[in-house]
């Protein structure tokens, strides 16, 4: 009888163990973003993005379209809605193109989790939490960071104008180095955005320091400083981590980079919202992930975890 008994106990627990999971299963997440997982910077939000799912045990969807295309995203989230998802995580980099299709969103039901960018607009929206910096004041301390190592004169190298996020940390910038800063607009192309800062520079030669809006810039930048033999006469620092971002950081080519750990932005939303939807739970407040920075100074404890795809 104890036997049995025992046995019965066993099997029991190893249905409990079985339904959990079952259930996990059954929530479903949906992420629609602006970046695509191919970039250096989002490669690192999806890959929060995965290990959450993986940690959860919840279905996640990530949606990108393939270029910046506020059109494309907005009818992405209409799809993810008639979904009908257990959970919606959106970035918001203009408030305008797609707010009415968060708003619909939260209209249906759907708990509605920001991240990366949206922190001034999400309230207005009815999103119910942001993960993720303010991009204004992260800029500003870019400033501050340059305006200390005696900068009057800088460009910022904007890839892509009209996103709110971006736009927000050059006007930072601005703020914080209380000079003269040019904003430099660029597309997603490397080999434009290494004429376009050499150009300039030829142009400009009295101008002190670069500040990009993520590695995509940063890396072509440097690699025109590199051409113009220019490297430590002007400064550059950039948003965001890469690979060989952190290696110029640590062979001191670059001032600083500005870290907000986009795989927390990844990660964080999915755990979220499933324990929204086990539990009813909901953080009080935005989860910030940054500003930080990354300097030649501290460059090198970066390096593994980036190799790993966590920074």
């Amino acid at each position: 009888m104890k036997q049995l008994r025992l046995l019965a106990a066993v099997c029991l627990a190893l249905a409990a163990l079985a339904i959990g999971p079952a259930l996990a299963q059954e929530i479903r997440i949906v992420v629609v973003s602006h970046g695509q997982a191919s970039d250096p910077f989002w490669s690192v939000v999806k890959n929060g993005v995965d290990d959450a799912k993986k940690d959860m045990g919840v279905s996640v969807e990530y949606l990108a379209p393939d270029t910046f295309d506020m059109v494309r995203m907005a009818q992405m989230i209409d799809t993810a809605v008639a979904s009908n998802p257990d959970g919606l995580v959106v970035s918001i980099p203009d408030a305008d193109a797609l707010g009415e299709s968060i708003r619909a969103a939260v209209a249906s039901g759907i708990p509605v989790v920001s991240m990366n960018s949206g922190s001034d607009v999400r309230k207005s929206l009815g999103v119910q939490v942001h993960v993720g910096q303010t991009e204004f004041e992260a800029g500003v301390g870019g400033g501050e960071r340059m305006a200390a190592s005696g900068v009057t004169k800088a460009i910022c190298v904007n890839q892509e104008v009209g996103n709110v996020a971006l736009d927000l940390r050059c006007e930072g910038f601005a703020k914080g180095l209380g000079g003269e800063v040019e904003v430099v607009a660029v597309s997603m192309d490397p080999t434009e955005i290494r004429s376009a800062v050499s150009s300039h520079l030829i142009r400009n030669p009295d101008t002190q320091a670069i500040l990009t809006l993520g590695p995509s810039a940063a890396e072509p930048a440097l690699a025109a400083l590199e051409e113009e033999g220019l490297i430590g006469r002007v400064k550059l620092g950039t948003f965001d981590l890469s690979p060989t971002v952190l290696r110029a950081l640590a062979d001191k080519k670059m001032a600083f980079a500005i870290d907000q750990q986009q795989y927390l932005q990844g990660y964080m939303p999915v755990v979220i919202l499933t324990l929204h939807e086990k539990y009813g739970l909901m953080p009080g407040a935005d989860v910030l992930t940054g500003p930080g920075f990354v300097t030649p100074e501290n460059a090198a404890q970066v390096i593994d975890l980036s190799a790993k795809g966590i920074r």
